[in-house]
């Protein structure tokens, strides 16, 4: 099984032997980086076209007549994307995630698959955070990564049945991945500085989860927890 983790054998490599070597499972792990392998040391493979998107196999069958076989480059990965949440900043701080975002289901799907590249670019394990800014006309300009479980996600503990908390585990432990289905229309808002204030009318709220963190002192521009209002039950 060469579907182990490259790093961790080059790491171990520095210090004692490893056999075999890092490079060679760096080699075996992506078919097209095999062949090229292959290729560069005078060594022929059958003919190849590397497909990352549906032009690129379009344009691959063209050249090979029609007919191949479709290969996954690497070992095949799941992949469970939350709804896209609608964020407000005051002052540069995250104020609000809202769910449904107003985006039509074109942007939103747009934006799960710019989000599947860059995992894949990335060979990625584990939950990360997407900020995309959306033009007028539903374009998407992708601005910042959070590799992380992030705070524009707090939201899931309230409206999902899998948290992004349980699903980053199950994702670094090899574990299924859990359903990221939204069961309730939602607002996330933070709770910063004297918003800890608002906590006893808060917990009077029927249909509101509170998640406070714990710290002794409340800071101008500090998060001291967070809400979930939930508004409807899908």
């Amino acid at each position: 099984f060469e579907n182990v983790p490259v790093m961790a054998a080059s790491a171990l490599a520095v210090t004692v032997p490893v056999y075999p070597p890092a490079r060679a499972l760096e080699v075996a792990q992506d078919r097209v980086v095999e062949k090229k392998f292959l290729n560069g040391i005078g060594i022929p493979t059958a003919d190849f076209c590397p497909v990352d998107n549906d032009d690129e196999l379009t344009a691959a069958l063209k050249k090979f007549d029609g007919s191949g076989i479709l290969k996954t480059r690497r070992m095949d990965g799941s992949l469970a994307a939350y709804d896209p949440a609608e964020n407000v900043h005051r002052s540069g701080i995250l104020h609000s995630s809202t769910l449904p975002a107003r985006i039509g289901s074109e942007t939103a799907a747009a934006a799960q698959a710019a989000a599947a590249e860059i995992l894949a670019a990335l060979d990625y394990v584990g939950v990360i955070g997407i900020e995309f800014f959306v033009l007028a006309d539903g374009a998407l300009l992708a601005n910042e990564i959070a590799p992380r479980v992030h705070n524009s996600g707090h939201w899931t503990e309230a409206a999902c049945i899998v948290s992004q908390f349980e699903q980053h585990i199950r994702a670094v432990a090899g574990l299924p991945l859990g359903n990221p289905g939204r069961h309730f229309d939602c607002v996330m808002e933070n709770l910063i500085g004297d918003d800890m204030l608002r906590v006893p009318a808060l917990l009077a709220e029927p249909d509101l989860m509170l998640h406070l963190y714990g710290k002794a002192e409340a800071r101008p521009g500090r998060k001291m927890g967070h809400f979930t209002r939930m508004s409807r039950y899908r």
